[in-house]
Parts: structure tokens; C-alpha cells; sequence
């Protein structure tokens, strides 16, 4: 079965989102002996997830990989809670904002990655890419795919694997301000080693 891939559209003012530079050039290949499709998701809120929601209802998928922008974060971030909450410090690109809302009536408060993330952290060390286990993917859309990508699981493919991923911004969204930042050619790295681990699960 093939491997989804997922990065998002630009958003708070930004020409480019590292997520979608970082994966757009993946579709088609072949890693680990899996095809690889990539979707770019909208920065908004419900939207987003019902895209994913819908990419993996046409189409099998042996295990998902979502990619985020987290800017001021200087490290590959392995997500590993999703929690069932909306709360956005500014608006989404559909001018929503929501404020301390469930994204899933009924749903469960929380949920664990559907992955194994202390071997893909060990594997990223191991090439050398600075890493680390997340706690907390936000209350931002990111969380929102996040979330509906482990409900996805928990709900209707329990066979499916993956994870969140938030990256730093990309060097030439810092020129102007002393922020982290990581090259693109480094996250596509991280990238290429972590559908390599989900590959062997």
C-alpha cells in the first residue's frame, strides 16, 4: 500500500510554509517499497481534516506522515498527543478563530501517536538530524489533522499508521529575525528516514 504524505499551504503572513517545500517533491516516488502521495492541506480549521479524512477514505494508505510549520522550534518534532480542543491564538486563513471548542463532539480528550516514536527519534539521531518527542502539537489546525488523523485510526483503520511532525521555519523566513530555522534538504532527509521507519512497523 502507498504512504500519504500531507504539508500545508502558507499562513499568519508567511510567501512560503516549509511543510509543503519540505514535501511536495516526494510525490511519485518510491521509498521502502512504498509509492508515495502528497497532499497539500488549507490552514483551516475542520477543512483540513475533512481533506485528509477524505484522501484516506478514496484511498488505502499503509500509514500517513502530516507535516507543520512550527515556527521558533529549532528541531524535528515528533508529535506524540493529539488533544480533542480548538483554541487558536489568531485566525485561521478562513478568518476562524475558534476559542476552547472540541474538534470532534464525543470524541475522546486525547490521543496517542499510532506509531512507535523512540525508534523513529533513534533514527533520526542516528542520521544525524536534530530531533526530538513532542508533547504538545498546539490547538492549531496542525493539532486539528492530528487529531483527526488518530481518530481516523481509533474509529475506522486501526491498521493505519503515523504521526505529526512539526518543523522549524525554513532559513529564508528568518533573514529578518533571530529564529531556528533548519534547511529544506534536511527536512526532506528526516522525511525520507521516517517513511523508512513506518515502512518497517
Amino acid at each position: 500500500m502507498p504512504i500519504l504524505l500531507t504539508g500545508f499551504a502558507p499562513f499568519d503572513g508567511e510567501h512560503i510554509n516549509p511543510s509543503w517545500e519540505a514535501v511536495r517533491g516526494f510525490d511519485g516516488r518510491e521509498i521502502a517499497g512504498h509509492r508515495i502521495d502528497v497532499q497539500r492541506l488549507p490552514v483551516e480549521f475542520h477543512t483540513a481534516r475533512e481533506h485528509l479524512r477524505e484522501a484516506l477514505l478514496a484511498r488505502r494508505y499503509a500509514a500517513v506522515l502530516c507535516i507543520g510549520q512550527a515556527g521558533g522550534r529549532s528541531s524535528i518534532s515528533l508529535e506524540r498527543v493529539a488533544i480533542n480542543l480548538a483554541d487558536a491564538r489568531m485566525a485561521d486563513n478562513a478568518n476562524y478563530q475558534p476559542q476552547m471548542q472540541p474538534l470532534i463532539a464525543g470524541a475522546p480528550n486525547a490521543y496517542f501517536a499510532p506509531c512507535r516514536l523512540e525508534s523513529a527519534l533513534a533514527a533520526l539521531h542516528a542520521a544525524s538530524i536534530p530531533a526530538e518527542i513532542s508533547l504538545s502539537a498546539g490547538s492549531f489546525v496542525c493539532n486539528d489533522v492530528f487529531f483527526g488523523l488518530c481518530h481516523f485510526h481509533a474509529t475506522e483503520q486501526a491498521s493505519l499508521r503515523g504521526t505529526f511532525v512539526h518543523i522549524p521555519y525554513a532559513p529564508q523566513q528568518v533573514l529578518q529575525r533571530p529564529l531556528p530555522s533548519m534547511p529544506i534538504e534536511m527536512v526532506q532527509r528526516a522525511i525520507e528516514v521516517l517513511i523508512e521507519g513506518l515502512a518497517a512497523e
